[in-house]
C-alpha cells in the first residue's frame, strides 16, 4: 500500500539553488522493493535518485540506495552528498560530531562536516592503462583524435569510468559526443583538462556563458581557501549514455577518481577545485584534497529546493 514519505530535492555542488546536480532524496524508504524504487527513479528522470534506509553496519549512521533512470549504483559521489545533507537536514545525529558514516553498496563511506561544506572520502581507487583499440573507438565516439589525448586510464571507485586528460580546456568545452557511440560502446567517460589560472579565465567563460543565455544573471566566483586560491583547477565533463544520462552536470565519484589518478601522477596538486557544468548552464564546484595519510576527499555545498512529501 502506497504511503506519503518524507522527500528532499537537493542542489549538490553549489551553494546557490538550481546551478549544480539536482538529487531526490526519499528520507524513509523502507519496504520499498527495487522495481518502486526504479520506477521513482526513472519518473524523476534525474541522474540520480536515493532512498534512505535505516543502517546494517554497526558503524554506519544510515544507509542508502542509488538508482540512476537506468539502474542502480554501487556508489556515487554527488548522491553521497546531498543524501547526507538531507539526513542532517531532517534531524540526522552522526554518532561523531562532525564525521558521518554512510553504507551503500560499496561498503562504508566516511564523510566530514566543516566549512561549512561536506566532503566524502573517496573509495579505494583500482585504475589500469585503456587499450589503443578502445582509445580510439572513444576518440571517434568523441570527435577528437587519439593523439590529442594526453593521458588516459580505466578507473573504477564502484562506478567505472574512462578518463581521459585532453591539453586544455576549450578542446573539452567543446566536445559534442556522439551519444549513442557512447552507448554502444557501453563505457561511461570522463574528460578534463587543467585550467592554469582559476579566476580570470572562469570568469571570461562565465561572461561569454551570461551572454548565451540573454544576460541571465550568472552567480559570482565562489570563494575557495588560501591553499586552493593559487592552484591550478581541473575543467571536467562527464559522459554517461550507458546508463541513460547523456552528460551528467556535476560528477562526484568522477572527480573523486580523477584526483586519486592525477595527484598520485603529480599532475594534479594535493588541494586544487575542479568546475564542472558549464555546457548545462550549470556552475558545479568540486574541492579536492590529499590528506597527510594519503586519503583523497571531495567536498562541496549542498542546498535543498524542494521539501515535501512523495507517494510510494
Amino acid at each position: 500500500m502506497s504511503q506519503q514519505r518524507l522527500f528532499k530535492q537537493v542542489d549538490v555542488f553549489t551553494d546557490r539553488p538550481y546551478f549544480g546536480n539536482a538529487l531526490a532524496v526519499v528520507l524513509n524508504g523502507q519496504d520499498l522493493d527495487d522495481e518502486a524504487m526504479q520506477r521513482l527513479a526513472r519518473w524523476t528522470n534525474l541522474s540520480e535518485t536515493t532512498f534512505l534506509l535505516p543502517p546494517t553496519h554497526p558503524q554506519a549512521d544510515y544507509r542508502v540506495r542509488i538508482f540512476t533512470p537506468g539502474g542502480e549504483l554501487p556508489f556515487a559521489g554527488h548522491p553521497t552528498l546531498g543524501s547526507c545533507h538531507a539526513w542532517l537536514e531532517a534531524g540526522g545525529q552522526p554518532r561523531r560530531p562532525g564525521r558521518i558514516v554512510q553504507e551503500c553498496a560499496v561498503g562504508l563511506v566516511e564523510l566530514r562536516h566543516d566549512q561549512g561544506r561536506l566532503s566524502f572520502a573517496a573509495p579505494p581507487l583500482r585504475r589500469r592503462p585503456i587499450s589503443a583499440t578502445l582509445l580510439a573507438q572513444i576518440a571517434a565516439a568523441l570527435d577528437i583524435r587519439s593523439q590529442h589525448i594526453e593521458a588516459a586510464q580505466i578507473l573504477d571507485n564502484g562506478p567505472v569510468w574512462l578518463g581521459l586528460l585532453l591539453a586544455d580546456e576549450s578542446a573539452v568545452l567543446a566536445l559534442q559526443p556522439d551519444h549513442e557511440a557512447l552507448r554502444k560502446l557501453g563505457h561511461k567517460v570522463g574528460v578534463c583538462a587543467i585550467k592554469p589560472d582559476p579566476f580570470d579565465s572562469r570568469l571570461i567563460a562565465r561572461s561569454s556563458r551570461e551572454a548565451r543565455a540573454f544576460a541571465r544573471p550568472v552567480p559570482a566566483v565562489a570563494p575557495v581557501d588560501a591553499a586552493q586560491a593559487n592552484a591550478p583547477t581541473l575543467e571536467v565533463r562527464a559522459f554517461a549514455a550507458p546508463i541513460g544520462v547523456h552528460e551528467d552536470p556535476v560528477t562526484g565519484s568522477l572527480n573523486a577518481s580523477l584526483a586519486q589518478w592525477l595527484i598520485e601522477d603529480g599532475v594534479m596538486p594535493e588541494r586544487y577545485c575542479a568546475y564542472q557544468g558549464q555546457c548545462l548552464e550549470r556552475d558545479g564546484q568540486i574541492f579536492i584534497e590529499r590528506d597527510a595519510d594519503g586519503q583523497v576527499w571531495v567536498g562541496g555545498h549542498a542546498v535543498t529546493c524542494i521539501d515535501g512529501h512523495v507517494t510510494l
